[in-house]
């Protein structure tokens, strides 16, 4: 597997750390792989699951979203509709570098902010998401103390995945604008669903909702005891491998 790094601006003037894997042989086709909320590029098992892909000959860029992991940017800025436009960034050099990406995927909310866009892109062919949610308000179950609070003072700092971020009231006014499930019907592009019924982070629920809104081709795919953050290297690995072999009947 070979690995690039570089950086890119996004619409905001910001740099954001981006690394490109490639296969040793042939590029199949490029992958762009969006992390889940306040995670990085470089979590464990979203690199578990990227040299999965790359040994099936499937290059995967990531990047750290804005004011995360490597990125420049303030954390308590962003929202939703930021992370949508770092993704259009990210789409647009990689594009302009190499090739548009055939194959879009995201962990968490950055699946759900994957199935907002997925159907803008003309040369998506296949789209994954990887516990994520289908109503973006549920989000909020994960600091439900401190909601009333950043409501009350605009601002107002979070504990989550053991790290302090500040949460701003136009995060919780950006999450109630968007209706992704809409989005998911529009998109009329081949969607498969993974999801653990243990996930207690995100609902499997929220996969219903997501796989019942697709159009076929769709597929769903549980993933037995795994946790939110497919902690356990079998556990990603095995997403990695269902994620290759699934795509290849739509990309070829």
């Amino acid at each position: 597997m070979k690995k690039v790094k570089f950086t890119f601006t996004n619409s905001e003037g910001h740099e954001l750390c981006a690394l490109l894997e490639l296969p040793e042989g042939e590029v199949k086709y490029y992958s762009l792989f969006a992390h889940c909320f306040t995670c990085g590029k470089d979590l464990r098992s979203a690199t578990r699951i990227s040299r999965k892909l790359t040994e099936n000959g499937i290059a995967v860029l990531r990047f750290d979203f804005t004011g995360l992991g490597n990125s420049e940017g303030d954390f308590s800025n962003s929202n939703f509709s930021s992370n949508l436009a770092d993704l259009r960034s990210a789409i647009d050099v990689l594009k302009e570098k190499y090739q548009a990406p055939s194959l879009l995927i995201g962990h968490s909310l950055g699946g759900t902010a994957i199935l907002a866009i997925a159907g803008e892109i003309q040369e998506a062919k296949a789209v994954v998401t990887i516990g994520s949610p289908a109503e973006l308000s549920r989000l909020t179950h994960l600091f439900p103390d401190e909601v009333e609070a950043i409501e009350l003072h605009g601002e107002y700092p979070v504990v989550l995945a053991g790290r302090r971020f500040t949460l701003k009231k136009q995060m919780l006014d950006d999450l109630k604008k968007h209706r992704v499930t809409d989005r998911v019907f529009n998109m009329k592009k081949p969607l498969l669903v993974l999801h653990s019924p243990t996930d207690d982070t995100v609902n499997i629920d929220q996969a219903e909702k997501i796989f019942s809104a697709a159009r076929h081709p769709k597929s769903f795919i549980s993933l037995g005891e795994a946790d939110h953050l497919l902690s356990q290297p079998s556990d990603a690995d095995y997403v990695g491998e269902c994620i290759a072999t699934w795509s290849r009947w739509y990309i070829r």
